[in-house]
């Protein structure tokens, strides 16, 4: 299928009849909890209402979906270090800059202190700039799912192909299908020590990653936790019709994959674009994931073939284990265990203008969205 128009995604009266079946199909004598892992779904639901359209049964969980939000602070410090201490030119994505980092230090108030910080909308800007000044180390930062991985991937090829000497990257990608097995295991270890974990039904599958992994990976997932998982597009007709897929998965007893997204995705993803990721990284034993702590095989470095342009192994770099703030609850936010309003900050100390956790920060974080959109939804009618 070709799409030309947006429109005939938010068209209304389609809303209107897929909540109209939602309605008929979920089962009034049973709840379905669903969470959408992609903060991109999580604002889509919010900015077109789609709470407002679904059954009170049906209840949508916000998970960890925001590879800013993820990221621990220890590894936001070293973007710090190396901007602050080793003189490069540290270049990354926007949303990162504002993110607050060991006593709320933030790449913004390095550059404000001196360091030469830049904002970039590609790795290919990076090394641009690199290009442009030789005289200049300079570490692209690199963080994201596996959507932004391939690019990362093309730039240090190319890097190695013109024989740089000043760039490096600080590899940050890490792994969708990781991290959501690593919630489910994260929630029964909870419930073996008697403590609120996440409990949820099926999941919307993100549908930038999976334009580029395919649905493949999920099935393994579905299978070995018995949970369905539906990849959805982000518009909001993608997500309704996500969710009444789901529901009539569960009604019926499976846990499948299916893919709501054919427009842009197939089983087998973008080939090419897998064959540059395992041509330059490589699996790490282990990750840590803020809210998730160390989850196995979740994240990807450099292949020793590219050492030359690893920022790790050229910098010296410590890797502080640092705590969230105690007052944040961005941690069970990114679990799916807390609402953003479960949090005592939330939209008080802590607003998109004044942030206290990174979900709050990023375009794509939980927080945002319900600030956003959201904030005044479940409040109390005032009386009069």
């Amino acid at each position: 299928m070709t799409v030309r128009y947006i429109d005939e995604f938010r068209d209304r009266k389609l809303a209107e009849t897929l909540s109209r079946a939602i309605h008929a199909e979920a089962d009034s004598g049973r709840s379905y909890r669903l969470m959408e892992f992609c903060g991109g779904h999580t604002h889509a639901i919010f900015r077109y209402g789609i709470l407002d359209l679904l059954p009170a049964n049906v209840t949508m969980v916000h998970g960890p979906g925001c590879p800013v939000c993820v990221l621990p602070i220890g590894r936001l410090d070293q973007a710090i270090q190396l901007a602050r201490d080793h003189g490069v030119m540290l270049c990354t994505y926007g949303d990162l800059l504002r993110v607050p980092g060991v006593e709320r230090a933030t790449l913004l108030k390095a550059r404000a202190g001196g360091a030469d910080v830049r904002m970039v909308y590609s790795s290919l800007d990076a090394l641009a700039l690199a290009r442009a000044h030789p005289d200049r180390q300079v570490v692209f930062f690199a963080i994201g799912f596996e959507t932004t991985t391939p690019a990362t991937a093309v730039a240090l090829l190319q890097a190695k192909a013109e024989r740089f000497r000043n760039f490096t990257v600080h590899c940050n990608h890490v792994l969708t299908p990781a991290a959501i097995s690593g919630l489910l295991a994260s929630a029964r270890e909870a419930e073996t020590r008697g403590e609120p974990g996440l409990a949820v039904d099926g999941f919307v599958g993100p549908a930038h990653v999976s334009a580029v992994i395919g649905s493949r990976p999920f099935e393994r997932f579905a299978a070995e936790h018995a949970t369905p998982v539906v990849i959805a597009g982000f518009e909001p007709l993608d997500v309704m019709q996500a969710i009444l897929m789901l529901v009539r998965q569960l009604n019926d007893g499976r846990a499948e994959v299916e893919n709501e997204y054919t427009r842009v995705v197939c089983r087998d993803g973008n080939r090419k674009a897998q064959a540059l990721m395992d041509q330059v990284f490589q699996l790490r034993p282990s990750f840590d994931w803020r809210g998730l702590g160390a989850l196995p095989a979740s994240a990807l470095g450099i292949r020793d073939d590219f050492a030359d342009f690893d920022a790790e192994k050229r910098f010296t770099l410590s890797a502080p284990d640092v705590a969230d703030s105690k007052a944040c609850a961005c941690a069970s936010i990114l679990r799916g265990v807390k609402k953003p309003t479960d949090c005592r900050i939330f939209a008080t100390a802590c607003t998109p203008d004044t942030p206290i956790g990174a979900c709050m920060v990023s375009s794509e974080g939980a927080c945002a969205a319900y600030y956003t959109y959201g904030r005044y939804r479940d409040a109390a009618p005032v009386a009069g």
